[in-house]
């Protein structure tokens, strides 16, 4: 009897740490992130930090004085929050309360909304100077990806 429960146990383990590699590999695929740009942006890399604040609104023009455009998507997609959280370091709403302050407030402006992932990709390479994010690892060769600095 307790030779079996030995086996049953151990046959659970394993069926455990399968599931368990399964769902991290799917986690990791689903989760890389791209930081993208129009091709005129010079920048090849930034920090955890330059990223927080240009997607807090606080640095609006690239080292070139070129104009920073940021774009979004909106607070419930997925992408979004796991930006938010992952890779700024805030939550989706308190993301929303530094926009709506800045608006308010008269001292800024919130970035551009898109709806979905395809139209990110399709207004980055529209507009110079652009900025915005996507959970998808077939960026095409017209877009700059932006690699995060190690700190």
């Amino acid at each position: 009897m307790k030779s079996r429960l030995v086996v049953t146990r151990s046959i659970l383990c394993c069926i455990l740490l399968l599931i368990n590699s399964k769902v991290t590999e799917v986690h990791s695929q689903s989760s890389h992130i791209q930081l993208i740009t129009h091709p005129s942006v010079d920048a090849t890399t930034l920090d955890k930090d330059q990223i927080r604040r240009i997607f807090t609104m606080y640095q609006t023009n690239w080292a070139d004085s070129q104009p920073i455009v940021v774009y979004v998507l909106g607070s419930q997609n997925t992408t979004h929050q796991f930006f938010s959280r992952e890779v700024l370091g805030l939550f989706p709403y308190q993301l929303e309360r530094i926009w709506n302050k800045l608006v308010y407030s008269g001292l800024g402006e919130a970035p551009i909304k898109v709806k979905t992932e395809q139209e990110m990709l399709e207004k980055i390479r529209q507009q110079p100077g652009s900025i915005g994010y996507v959970m998808s690892e077939n960026v095409s060769t017209d877009i700059n990806i932006i690699h995060l600095a190690m700190e």
